[in-house]
């Protein structure tokens, strides 16, 4: 599976999420028929300069265009993305 160069002129977020298709997530906010801390996994990781993410939710609802405003990594993603955080340092 390729991954993409960010584009020269994209200028992300400090706190933005890099999470991939498959990762896992959870909840940080109500969403409409997610209660809070609900997990799920990510179905479409889109964008270049704003990312977000389409999530499939464990109890069967799927909502699109969150990001870190709404959702953290869990379980092996969180490890792989803390792991990167102290790498980068």
């Amino acid at each position: 599976m390729p991954t993409w160069k960010p584009h020269a002129l994209a200028k992300p977020h400090a706190d933005q999420l890099e999470l991939r298709a498959n990762d896992k997530v959870r909840t940080t906010v109500a969403l409409p028929g997610v209660p809070l801390g609900t997990e799920g996994k990510v179905l479409l990781a889109n964008g270049f300069n704003w990312l977000r993410y389409r999530v499939l939710f464990t109890n069967g609802v799927e909502v699109g265009d969150l990001d870190a405003r709404q959702l953290e990594p869990s379980g092996r993603t969180a490890k792989r993305l803390a792991k990167a955080a102290a790498k980068a340092r």
